[in-house]
């Protein structure tokens, strides 16, 4: 086997291109044929080129040799593996790659070569130290999409602070609109990282478009800010204070400027989620659900704003009635009058929820401890010829295709990543 070094101007050459079909996964998908090298970590850009692979993109993930993405780490609930990392990481391949290490960094290069796309989400400045930005690959990668997610985008005072899901949750004012008011509270899941891995999702399918419709194909540019990702999702609440008017008041469960609407207790213990849109359906929930129908003409409640106002009064009158109910009973009377309504699941509850079982939604996926249950992508079936067929592969150990890619680059892989 010749050395690396020999290698190093025919690589490139050798490895499988994105038209290569011998060389793609034989899975079809519309993005078949695609391939997707990312140096990611955590949540956004595993979400992102999850999404990806989900629709038949060839995913490489490129993870520190023997550690991998630290998010491998966050908790053992799968049969050992991590919750976050099973959810963002399946249908992809795990190269372990040094890029500190010259042999390491050329490996990586030469992926770029024939790569449609480079996603990353490292630390700021790390990617420009390592020559991954977009303005050191156009040149030699002119076709290459590059996706860079961050905190607070490559410029401007906030650019090298460090950005966890709560601390842009915090800065994005999302902290003022959830909890009680009595003190801040975070939402439960990681929806900044999610919003920043959806935007970098869409816009590299859009890159893709606008690259098939270029004579040249050419690549682009594209900076997703964790930041900015999250204040657009910040629009309503932005709106409402429009001109420094006062901010939505923090309310729990309930919304901060329709009322009834969030979680009323049944005289099980158990609560029901509703919600009453418009004067219609207020007259018809006092009426045919609460068995009052003078309530909806009484002087402190025939408007939504003067609901909301005299929440507390009217909360008690609400939970009063449905304190003899079940909070099974009390969905059927909701039901019957075309209020919309939910139950209150915990975790165990959307496991077994018999809507996501009545569409077939859950299937199985591999991982490295065994097989587990895995809930197909949303507007993504499985064996319906109509619809886009979900990427539904194995979720993969550390390393576990460095000896596939290096036998597709004709690399030793014995031979010292220092060389």
């Amino acid at each position: 086997m010749a050395s690396v070094r020999s290698l190093s101007q025919t690589l490139c050459r050798r490895i499988p291109g994105t038209r290569s079909a011998s060389t793609l996964t034989s899975q079809k998908g519309p993005l078949s044929g695609v391939t997707v090298v990312s140096l990611e970590q955590a949540i956004a850009a595993p979400f992102c080129t999850r999404q990806l692979a989900d629709l038949g993109a060839r995913v490489i993930k490129v993870e520190r040799p023997g550690v991998g993405d630290f998010a491998r780490n966050y908790d053992s609930r799968v049969n050992g593996l991590a919750s976050h990392f099973v959810w963002t990481n399946r249908s992809k391949e795990s190269l372990a790659l040094d890029l500190k290490q010259p042999r390491d960094h050329r490996i990586l290069m030469c992926l770029l070569s024939k790569a449609d796309v480079l996603v990353q989400n490292l630390a700021p400045g790390a990617s420009t130290r390592l020559g991954l930005s977009h303005e050191d690959l156009k040149t030699k990668h002119p076709s290459l999409i590059v996706c860079n997610i961050s905190g607070y985008g490559p410029d401007g005072p906030y650019r090298d602070k460090k950005a966890y899901d709560l601390l842009i949750q915090s800065e994005a004012g999302m902290l003022s609109v959830t909890g009680t008011g009595k003190e801040p509270a975070k939402v439960g899941i990681s929806i900044a990282d999610i919003a920043a891995g959806s935007y970098a999702y869409s816009n590299i399918l859009a890159a893709l478009i606008q690259r098939g419709k270029d004579p040249e194909k050419r690549g682009c540019n594209i900076d997703i800010s964790m930041l900015e990702s999250m204040v657009e999702w910040m629009g309503f609440p932005m709106y409402y204070t429009y001109q420094d008017a006062l901010g939505p008041t923090p309310a729990g469960a309930s919304h901060a400027a329709i009322y009834p609407y969030g979680p009323f207790e049944a005289g099980d213990g158990k609560s029901v989620m509703l919600g009453v849109q418009n004067e219609r359906e207020w007259v018809k929930f006092c009426g045919t659900v609460l068995g009052l129908p003078e309530l909806a003409t009484d002087k402190r409640f025939v408007s939504n704003s003067l609901r909301t106002q005299n929440r507390d009064a009217l909360k008690g009158i609400i939970c009063g009635v449905f304190s003899s109910l079940t909070a099974e009973e009390v969905v059927a009377l909701l039901d019957g009058a075309a209020i919309a309504n939910a139950s209150v699941n915990d975790m165990q509850g959307v496991w077994e929820h018999p809507q996501l079982k009545a569409r077939g939604r859950w299937t199985e996926v591999s991982t490295p401890v065994g097989r587990v249950p895995a809930l197909l992508p949303p507007g993504l079936t499985q064996g319906d010829p109509e619809k886009f067929s979900a990427r539904m592969e194995a979720v993969p150990d550390v390393g576990e295709h460095n000896a596939k890619i290096f036998a597709e680059l004709g690399i030793d892989d014995t031979e010292p990543s220092s060389s």
